[in-house]
């Protein structure tokens, strides 16, 4: 292993993990990143799991963990075609959402699928991916399994969204990067108004005045990162609209969304923690939220 900080992903055999193990390979050889493949498997007493289950259970979970790691050393070598890349194998026997939340402090990003597998997941684990995203010291990708689609072949641009807050400076850097990275435009969304639109709207506010401050602040928020990345053609976008909801119509036509982890800005207080948990469990392509 390089001294690089590695992408880590979680594994566990299912559809959106197998996804999530195919991304962060393009993305680590884009990136010229090492790559550390987690999975976990369940021993007695661990968990809540009582010692009396047959041993022979875990010996065939033990048997399936190894064969989820082979498929995806398989993934990643169709996924970085062309591309040598540092991979690494992590065999752990803790709590998934654990394990991968410790690696990613030395991390450079961790991806997640969408959705767990199996039942000691559903019944004792609950969502990994929800609470790596809540906890992770790192910026975590989320992507979900699509039955017809390979998720590296989803396209269109990177959409990043800004919200005017310190919190979201890091957000911006990294879709900047991602995109550069792709080759592919980037949609800045200040979405600058979480109300609702169905409501009366004050009569004494100058809307065209707040419309022109917020995209005023939009584009200074993506100014210096254009002079940095100056092949990254920038389409900024200003909407009177929830964040939440104007990302996911984004998301449609994206192949990538970046968002911080929280922040306050805006016209009224636009939390990008609740944005970032609403698009973690309804947008199709990948997501990344960066802390």
């Amino acid at each position: 292993m390089t001294a690089q900080h590695p992408i880590v992903v979680g594994l566990d055999g299912s559809q959106s993990s197998l996804q999530a193990v195919s991304w962060a390979a393009r993305e680590a050889a884009l990136r010229s990143a090492p790559l550390t493949l987690v999975t976990s498997m369940f021993v007695p007493g661990t968990y809540g799991v009582p010692i009396g289950v047959p041993v022979s259970l875990f010996e065939e979970e033990e048997l399936a963990t190894k064969q989820r790691l082979a498929q995806a050393e398989e993934v990643v070598a169709q996924a970085a075609a062309g591309h040598t890349l540092d991979v690494d194998t992590a065999f752990c026997t803790g709590v998934p959402s654990g394990e991968l939340i410790e690696r990613s402090k030395s991390a450079r990003m961790v991806v997640v699928g969408a959705h767990r597998h199996g039942f000691f997941e559903r019944a004792v684990l609950g969502s990994v991916s929800a609470a790596v995203v809540a906890h992770a010291h790192a910026p975590v990708a989320v992507v979900r399994g699509l039955p017809h689609t390979e998720v590296n072949a989803i396209s269109g641009p990177v959409v990043v969204g800004v919200d005017g807050s310190e919190h979201s400076e890091s957000a911006i850097t990294m879709a900047f990067e991602e995109a550069a990275l792709r080759g592919v435009d980037l949609v800045a969304v200040h979405a600058w108004s979480d109300i609702d639109l169905y409501a009366p709207f004050p009569s004494d506010v100058d809307w065209s005045q707040v419309e022109s401050r917020e995209r005023a602040l939009l584009s200074e928020s993506v100014a210096g990162r254009a002079e940095e990345f100056p092949d990254v053609t920038v389409r900024p976008l200003v909407v009177m609209d929830q964040p939440a909801r104007n990302l996911r119509e984004q998301a449609e036509h994206a192949q990538l969304i970046v968002v911080g982890s929280r922040g306050r800005g805006g016209f009224t207080s636009m939390l990008l923690g609740s944005t970032s948990r609403a698009l973690a469990h309804s947008v199709t392509c990948p997501l990344i939220v960066v802390r």
